[in-house]
C-alpha cells in the first residue's frame, strides 16, 4: 500500500498509540486515538497535556517543546520517537507514537501475468503441487488478497499457502492423473479475492500443457544461504551465486532462477540472473533503515517443477553517519552575575549507526567558564561553571565536539551561537588622576577653561555613562568656578583676585548611571599679575621741622606704604 501524506482523497483511518515515559519526576500515560485522513489541517487530535496530567495552560507556561528524533515537524505514518521538554522545573517526557493506517478497499487484485502457462508431465502423481504466482493488491490487511478460487474441473483443486511475510499464495494440487493423449491442454480460471466489503476480484488464465515424463524437481545445493554484506556495498555488487541441479535431461533439466513471493522492497533492492543464479544489488543498502532481508528463491525446470531455497542477507553496519548535535533550548544573553550551574543550553546527540559506530563522546573547549552535564540518555546541559565578568570577556563562542567510537571515527563540531553577557554595575567611575594641580592667572576672563577632568567607567550602557559634580572644600559666599557635568570642564564664572583669594581647593565627584561614584580633588593656584599701582601714605614725621629750615633740607618720613 502506498504511503500518503495527510490529507488525501481516501477515507482512511489512522490509529495512534501513545506511550509516555518521563524523566525528572515526569508522569506516564497510555491512550488510543483516531483521525480520518481527510480531516482538515489544524483539527483536534489529542490533548497531550491531559494525558500527561498537566493543567490546560501548563504546557505554554512552562515552555514545552516537542523534539522529534529526526528533527521533523511533518511526518509520514510510521513509528515516531520524540521528547517534550518543559521548564520550571526542567522535565523531559519521552514519547513513543505508533501510527497504523487502516486502508479502504480501493484496489483490485491483479496478477502480474494474465496468462499463466504450466507444463505438467502426464506422469505427475496425484497430490503434486504447483506454485502459482500470487496476485498483487495495493491494499493491506483484510482489504488485501484473502482467498483464491479455481473454476471447477476434474484434475485440479487449489490449496492456499502462507508466505513468511503473512501473504497468501495459491498452489495447484493435482487430483487425478493427466492423460496427454485424451486432453493435451487444460484451461483454468484462477480468481484472487480480497476481503473488502464488497470484495474485489481479479483473474488470470492458467493454461496447462500436458507433457511427457519430467520426474525430477530441481534441488538447491543449500536449503539456506546466509550472506553478510556491508551497507556501503556498490551497485551491482555480487551478493551470492545460487545453484540447483536437476537429474532430468533436455528441456526438463534446464533450470531458470527467480525470486519467489518476495516483497516490492526486495524486488527493488536485489536482482537474480535467471541463468547464472547470481544475486546482485540494484539499490543501495542502509543499515539504519533495514538490517536484514529474507529472500525466497526458486529454480524451475523446463517441465515446471521447482525447487526452493532461502537467502538470508544480513546488512553489516558501517560508520557512515556522523554524530548530530540538536540544540533544543538556548538562553542568550545571560547576566554576568549568573550563579554557577545556570543552564545556558540544552541539546541532544544523535548517531544513526549502531554499536560502537553509534556510541559518542562529547566535549567543549578548555579555559571557558562553562561545563557539560549529561542528562537523560543522550541529552546534555551546558551550564556556567564559575562567575562571569563582562569586562574581561563580553561574548563566548562555545564549540561542542562530538566523536563516535566507530572506525574510522567520525567527528562533528557544533558552535553554540555567541552568548552575550549582560552587564551589571560592578565598576565605579575612576578618574585619570586622583589630584589635579593647576595655575590660573588672576586676570583670566570669565569663561576661561581652568582644567578638564576625566573619569572612565568599565561598565556599558547607562552603567558606564559618567556625569560630574563640583564641591568646594571650604564655604564661599558665591561660586567662582562652574563644572560641565558631561565634559568635566571647569571654567571661571567670575573674576579672580589674588589679593583676596590666592588659591582654591575643589572636590569633583563622577557618578555612573547605576549610582556608583568616584572622586578627585583639584588645587587651583591664582597667579598674581601687576594690576595694582603703588600708594604713598605719610602717617607721621620723626621730628619737628624748624621754621627757619632752608628749602633744601630733607624731611624723613617715619613710614611709606
Amino acid at each position: 500500500m502506498e504511503a500518503r501524506r495527510f490529507p488525501c482523497s481516501r477515507q482512511r483511518q489512522v490509529l495512534f498509540l501513545l506511550l509516555f515515559g518521563g524523566v525528572s519526576l515526569a508522569g506516564s500515560g497510555f491512550g488510543r486515538y483516531s483521525v480520518t485522513e481527510e480531516t482538515e489541517r489544524g483539527s483536534f487530535v489529542v490533548n497531550i497535556a491531559k494525558d500527561l496530567g498537566l493543567g490546560d495552560k501548563e504546557l505554554l507556561a512552562r515552555g514545552a517543546r516537542v523534539v522529534s528524533d529526526d528533527n521533523k515537524q511533518h511526518l509520514e505514518p510510521c513509528m515516531l520517537y520524540f521528547q517534550i521538554l518543559m521548564d520550571n522545573p526542567f522535565q523531559i517526557y519521552r514519547i513513543e507514537l505508533r501510527l497504523w493506517v487502516e486502508d479502504i478497499n480501493d484496489h483490485t487484485p491483479t496478477f502480474t501475468d494474465k496468462h499463466i502457462l504450466l507444463k505438467i508431465s502426464e506422469s505427475t502423481a496425484p497430490g503434486t503441487s504447483f506454485q502459482m504466482d500470487s496476485a498483487q493488491d495495493l491494499d493491506v490487511g483484510k482489504n488485501g488478497v484473502q482467498n483464491y478460487t479455481l473454476n471447477p474441473n476434474l484434475h485440479f483443486h487449489l490449496k492456499l499457502q502462507d508466505s513468511e511475510d503473512g501473504r497468501k499464495y495459491p498452489e495447484l494440487l493435482l487430483d487425478q492423473p493427466l492423460d496427454r493423449e485424451k486432453e493435451p491442454e487444460l484451461r483454468l480460471t484462477l480468481t484472487a479475492l480480497d476481503g473488502g466489503s464488497p470484495p474485489r476480484s481479479g483473474t488470470a488464465l492458467v493454461c496447462v500443457l500436458v507433457l511427457d515424463i519430467n520426474d525430477n524437481a530441481p534441488q538447491f545445493e543449500r536449503s539456506v544461504y546466509e550472506v553478510p554484506i556491508p551497507e556501503n556495498s556498490p551497485l551491482d555488487f555480487l551478493v551470492v551465486r545460487v545453484s540447483a541441479t536437476d537429474l532430468d535431461t533436455g528441456i526438463n533439466g534446464e533450470l531458470s532462477y527467480s525470486f519467489s513471493h518476495v516483497s516490492r522492497d526486495i524486488q527493488k533492492t536485489f536482482e537474480i540472473h535467471p541463468i547464472s543464479g547470481e544475486v546482485r544489488l540494484k539499490a543501495f543498502l542502509d543499515f539504519e533503515l533495514v538490517q536484514s532481508y529474507t529472500i525466497n528463491i526458486q529454480a524451475i525446470d523446463g517441465g515446471s517443477l521447482s525447487g526452493k531455497s532461502v537467502i538470508l542477507v544480513r546488512v553489516v553496519d558501517v560508520n557512515d553517519n556522523p554524530p548530530v548535535v540538536v540544540v533544543t533550548s538556548l538562553t542568550s544573553p545571560i547576566p554576568e552575575n549568573s550563579s554557577p550551574e545556570m543552564v545556558v543550553a540544552v541539546f541532544s546527540l544523535r548517531d544513526q549507526d549502531s554499536g560502537d559506530n553509534g556510541r559518542m563522546v562529547c566535549s567543549i573547549q578548555d579555559n571557558i567558564p562553562f561545563l557539560l552535564k549529561p542528562n537523560f540518555k543522550n541529552f546534555y546541559t551546558l551550564e556556567t561553571e564559575s562567575p562571569l565578568d563582562r569586562e574581561n570577556k563580553a561574548e563566548y563562542i562555545i564549540t561542542i565536539t562530538v566523536t563516535d567510537m566507530g572506525t574510522p571515527r567520525l567527528k562533528t563540531e557544533h558552535n553554540i551561537t555567541v552568548i552575550l553577557v549582560l552587564d551589571i554595575n560592578d565598576n565605579a567611575p575612576e578618574f585619570s588622576q586622583a589630584h589635579y594641580q593647576v595655575q590660573v592667572l588672576e586676570n583670566s576672563p570669565v569663561g576661561a577653561l581652568v582644567v578638564k577632568v576625566s573619569a572612565r567607567d568599565l561598565d556599558t550602557g547607562t552603567n558606564g555613562e559618567v556625569s560630574y559634580s563640583l564641591f568646594y572644600s571650604s564655604q564661599e559666599m558665591s561660586p567662582t568656578f562652574e563644572l560641565n557635568s558631561l565634559s568635566g570642564e571647569v571654567r571661571l564664572i567670575k573674576k579672580l583676585d589674588f589679593e583676596t583669594v590666592p588659591s582654591y581647593d575643589l572636590d569633583i565627584d563622577a557618578f555612573d548611571g547605576g549610582g556608583l561614584s568616584g572622586k578627585c580633588s583639584v588645587s587651583i593656584e591664582v597667579v598674581d599679575v601687576n594690576d595694582n599701582a603703588p600708594e604713598l601714605t605719610i602717617s607721621s614725621l620723626t621730628s619737628p621741622i624748624p621754621e627757619n629750615s632752608p628749602e633744601t633740607e630733607e624731611v624723613q618720613p617715619s613710614r611709606i606704604v
